[in-house]
């Protein structure tokens, strides 16, 4: 699976009220699954492409070509643990199976005392 990420800072938590959870996937076939949903991409055709309808993560089209999915994918990260500076291009990644990587640049985590 092909992935651009379009990423965005989550919303921070307010007194009371907790922020947004940062975005989390993995990849098992022609599933991906992001923040606990799975979303199956087994339909989409070799050579063509789907448009997502309803509530997703996804940015424009799906494609398959070659056997590959291509698609851009809504990612939510957290400004406290990330470096304020983050990449002007859009990340991209190819992911055959398991855990999606971080495309986040990260602070340094700080030794514990």
């Amino acid at each position: 699976m092909h992935i651009t990420f379009i990423c965005s800072a989550s919303l921070p938590s307010l007194p009371g009220q907790p922020g947004q959870p940062e975005t989390t996937a993995s990849v098992a076939g022609d599933t991906l699954t992001v923040d606990g949903v799975d979303y199956d991409l087994s339909a989409v055709p070799e050579g063509g492409f789907a448009e997502p309808s309803g509530d997703h993560p996804f940015v424009g089209r799906i494609r398959r070509s070659g056997g590959v999915l291509s698609l851009s994918l809504r990612w939510r990260y957290d400004v406290a643990t990330a470096e304020a500076h983050q990449a002007s291009v859009a990340p991209v990644l190819s992911v055959t199976a398991g855990a999606v990587p971080d495309p986040i640049i990260r602070k340094p985590a700080r030794p514990e005392a």
